[in-house]
């Protein structure tokens, strides 16, 4: 079976790497890639996703935070051929509904200034050969800020809830334990639009699917069987 895996807001496979490597073996992994430069609007990504899959007669599909909301959008262009999909740490709306206001704001020397700042804490934190602060400079080094400006100012002003409550395939919602950058609010709303979604809780903060790959590999394995 072909778990089609669509990245967070670096919108690169650096991140997926551990849990690519904990899927059982009859999980057949794609990463669908984002453009580094470019448009980067959730209708065009679409589009670049509808071209990565097209040979794929049936598929699974996993959008990470950034990327949810993209998942469900091709669960409605593709009903016969998108058999599950899952929602990891993600939303259908803005999870920070009170910045949404400024969001023309989000430029790409804001969004450098955002990640410097968040980058000091890891780097005194973390000793130089750790992983994680490895793959955040590879994705310092792959990804401008003017690109992520871009996808924030998108997940922003997003609304899937329309293809949320059009999602006839089966749906999971990843959850990480403590997740500081999606709230649980965000599962509580797709839970309440879609009771029947399945609800499942790994421990860990927003990179849960990196630091606990795992927990949250048994999780895909268990729902997509």
């Amino acid at each position: 079976m072909v778990l089609v895996l669509l990245p967070g807001l670096d919108g690169t496979e650096i991140f997926l790497q551990p849990l690519l490597a904990a899927l059982p073996e009859k999980i057949r992994p794609l990463v669908v890639t984002y453009p580094e430069t470019g448009i980067q609007r959730y209708a065009h990504l679409l589009e670049v996703v509808r071209k990565a899959v097209a040979g794929i007669p049936a598929f699974h599909v996993l959008g990470w935070s950034f990327s949810g909301p993209l998942a469900l959008m091709l669960a409605a262009a593709e009903p016969q051929r998108v058999r599950s999909v899952i929602l990891s740490a993600s939303f259908v709306r803005p999870p920070r509904p009170e910045l949404s206001s400024i969001r023309f704001a989000v430029s790409g020397a804001s969004m450098w200034l955002w990640r410097a700042a968040r980058r000091l804490p890891l780097w005194l934190a973390r000793p130089r050969g750790d992983a994680f602060r490895l793959a955040k400079s590879q994705t310092w080094r792959r990804i401008p800020a003017r690109t992520l400006a871009v996808r924030m100012r998108e997940v922003m002003q997003v609304d899937a809830r329309a293809e949320l409550s059009a999602c006839r395939q089966p749906l999971l919602y990843l959850a990480a334990s403590r997740d500081g950058m999606v709230p649980r609010r965000c599962a509580e709303e797709i839970l309440r639009l879609r009771p029947a979604t399945r609800l499942a809780t790994i421990e860990g903060e927003h990179f849960a699917m990196y630091t606990n790959p795992r927990a949250a590999a048994r999780a895909i394995a268990e729902f997509i069987a």
